[in-house]
């Protein structure tokens, strides 16, 4: 077996193992308030298109939240719900935070880093573009 076919093949379990990871704090994410779901779909659907496509199809299937990913996938849509769902939960965590021993950079650092998701999640659009 050549190097290059041995790389693809380690990098495409790499992807599926991680792809799955990201599902399990997904779901882990439904269940508690303060973790986001949608985002690790979203990075679990990036894996798995790299490396498996029945796998991707599942997500892109899912009940409750294959339209949203079929929706990021095509235009890079984040709905409302999920930017306002996104919002309160950062909003949320900070809260804990600051009332946690933390050190003052990383309340500064998790600041930055949440103003700067929600930038991101603002500027992208709320739907799919009109036919």
């Amino acid at each position: 077996m050549n190097i290059k076919a041995v790389f693809i093949c380690y990098k495409n379990l790499w992807f599926k193992a991680l792809g799955l990871i990201l599902v399990a704090l997904g779901i882990i994410g439904i269940v508690l308030p303060v973790m986001p779901t949608t985002i690790f779909f979203i990075l679990a659907l990036t894996c798995f298109t790299r490396s498996s496509p029945a796998l991707e199809q599942w997500l892109l299937n899912h009940p409750r939240y294959g339209v949203t990913l079929q929706q990021w996938q095509a235009h890079k849509v984040v709905p409302v719900k999920a930017k306002c769902y996104a919002a309160i939960g950062m909003l949320i965590g900070f809260t804990f935070l600051l009332y946690s021993a933390a050190p003052i950079w990383v309340i500064y650092l998790v600041a930055v880093i949440e103003v700067l998701v929600m930038i991101y999640l603002i500027l992208r659009p709320s739907s799919p573009p009109k036919r």
